[in-house]
């Protein structure tokens, strides 16, 4: 007997694999309603049902019980040759009821629910597909598999700010790519989180070296993961303090990369340096906002969630800077208001964003004790040059808070 919501699922995996709309596939003999009911589960398929939806697909009522393997293969053969909400949530459904199938099977699988998670930056989904995907390589034992699980895990661990663990598995990843002898491409792509996670931790001659190494390897090269290390190489120098060389290498990748090959990259990258001018010393917001003009005439072809927070954050740093108090407190409301899709870094820039405002606001003391609690809550984290970050905005705010409170001239 075919059960919901079992039915339902199948049914419109079937549908869905046809390119059929509900009302294409109901046709004459049955409503649009009625069918949309049996697909969600609320309604469990009658005999006569069931024969006339059989034969509008054209296969036959037994064709409704089908087996995990081949559930599973189908669902991910359609989500690999057509991206998109119904397909992931499909493979998702067949990976459900595969755990005793092929587990190359459902490593694939799993790779690609993970990354269909991080382009629509839900972290914690994707986080448990990869604790699972990672799982699972070790078991299968191959070393390709078992370096990109762990390079990607660590990826979503820095994401969400566990600096300590992410080291720790990109790390692996990177001797797991060395000494089995991978592909540059696993290797450069291990390096890239590597190199990130430790700079933010503090561990900036270990972060040195390995950016140089990552760039050795893609010497020569033009694309979307040469134009990373670029970019990742420019942000271990900016924690160095070294801004020329930084630029340097960030307006390499800025010149050479083709936003034809990857749009939403090219994007992320004029984020990036309208981030490195709001870093320098002094500051210089006009150059900072030229490329955010840049990245957000773009944004609208190939924008994400996460991309347009980050330039709405931008604008609000801007417009503090400049002195737009008014304008940075409200694009910060805008930002409450939203479901955040940051990363735990970006989040925190907010929160920063946040205590400085409340100290030119007036409420000194809440600002001041949000910057203290934000830089120890990142120490303990382990992102220490966030920390050092925070402590040095709070030495800053407090002098100007002192200088403000004794001009005679202030408002």
């Amino acid at each position: 007997m075919l059960e919901q919501p079992s039915f339902g699922r199948r049914l419109r995996k079937l549908r869905t694999e046809r390119g059929l709309a509900q009302a294409a596939l109901a046709g004459d003999g049955m409503s649009t309603g009625y069918l949309s009911r049996l697909e969600s589960g609320a309604r469990q398929p009658t005999e006569r049902a069931v024969t006339y939806l059989a034969a509008r697909l054209g296969i036959n009522p037994a064709d409704f019980e089908e087996s995990g393997a081949a559930s599973l293969a189908q669902s991910l053969t359609i989500a690999a040759s057509l991206d998109s909400d119904d397909t992931g949530e499909l493979l998702a459904e067949a990976l459900k009821s595969a755990q005793e199938q092929d587990p190359l099977l459902r490593w694939q699988s799993l790779w690609l629910l993970a990354q269909w998670k991080r382009r629509r930056s839900e972290h914690a989904e994707e986080r448990a597909h990869l604790d699972e995907l990672v799982a699972l390589g070790d078991e299968i034992g191959l070393p390709e598999l078992r370096a990109r699980g762990l390079t990607q895990l660590a990826r979503s661990m820095r994401a969400s700010g566990e600096i300590t663990s992410a080291i720790e598995a990109a790390g692996t990843a990177h001797r797991l790519a060395r000494d089995s002898r991978l592909s540059r491409q696993d290797t450069a792509t291990a390096l890239l989180v590597l190199v990130s996670v430790e700079a933010e931790a503090g561990r900036l001659p270990e972060a040195r070296r390995h950016a140089d190494e990552l760039t050795g390897l893609v010497a020569g090269r033009s694309d979307a993961l040469w134009a990373e290390a670029m970019w990742t190489a420019a942000a271990v120098r900016v924690r160095q303090g070294e801004f020329a060389p930084a630029q340097g290498l960030l307006e390499q990748a800025l010149d050479r990369f083709d936003s034809r090959e990857n749009l939403t990259l090219w994007l992320r990258l004029r984020v990036a340096a309208a981030r490195l001018h709001l870093q320098k010393f002094p500051p210089e917001p006009g150059i900072a906002q030229r490329y955010v003009d840049a990245a957000e005439a773009g944004f609208p072809f190939a924008g994400t969630p996460a991309l347009g927070q980050e330039l709405t954050a931008l604008g609000a740093e801007l417009a503090f800077l400049e002195g737009r108090v008014g304008d940075s407190r409200a694009l910060l409301d805008r930002l409450a208001c939203s479901d955040l899709r940051m990363t735990y870094r970006d989040r925190v820039r907010l929160d920063i964003l946040d205590c400085r405002l409340h100290i030119v606001e007036g409420d000194e003391e809440e600002g001041l004790s949000g910057l203290q609690k934000l830089a120890v809550e990142a120490q303990e984290t382990g992102s220490i040059d966030l920390a050092a970050d925070i402590w040095r905005l709070t030495a800053e705010s407090l002098v100007q808070a002192r200088g403000k409170s004794r001009d005679p001239g202030a408002a």
